[in-house]
């Protein structure tokens, strides 16, 4: 991989997890309280959803810092190593994590009765996508295994 789609990667990755952070402290807030004052009957579901969306936001960031260190060991010509297995199966597991909350986020919305057709298909979608992720990465994850074996088959060869 070329220096600079690294550089520009890695670039892009601090902006996201500066942004996710903004989010974290400023917007989650102010949209719960926003929630709050328009639906005061919900206000036992303030902070289970504040702490829902905060570690939904964390998965993501954590996963993107994953990334990062993969991306280090492409630059440092390393990533058939033991490392790199390590941080696919962490972004694997945060990618598992990030649905399961937000199927259980769409279940407690249906049960009590509040999932409206945009956000039941917001929340579909998320489910989807993150199955969709997480299958992807198990798929990416076998071909690292196989470049793996086959770079250790032809380093025994030369």
């Amino acid at each position: 991989m070329h220096r600079t789609a690294i550089v520009t990667l890695k670039t892009l990755i601090i902006a996201l997890v500066a942004l996710l952070l903004v989010c974290q402290v400023f917007v989650v807030p102010a949209v719960a309280q926003q929630m709050i004052a328009r639906s005061p009957q919900l206000g036992y579901l303030h902070v289970p959803a504040i702490i829902v969306t905060v570690v939904f936001l964390l998965c993501v960031q954590v996963a993107l810092v994953c990334v990062w260190r993969l991306l280090s060991l492409v630059r440092a010509s390393t990533i058939f190593s033991a490392t790199a297995f390590t941080y696919v199966n962490i972004v694997l597991a945060l990618v598992a994590v990030a649905t399961l909350l937000i199927c259980g986020s769409f279940i407690t919305l249906a049960v009590v009765g509040v999932a409206s057709p945009s956000v039941t298909v917001l929340c579909l979608l998320g489910i989807v996508i993150g199955s969709g992720l997480a299958l992807l990465v198990v798929v990416m994850r076998g071909l690292l295994r196989q470049a793996s074996q086959l770079e250790r088959d032809l380093a025994e060869v030369v």
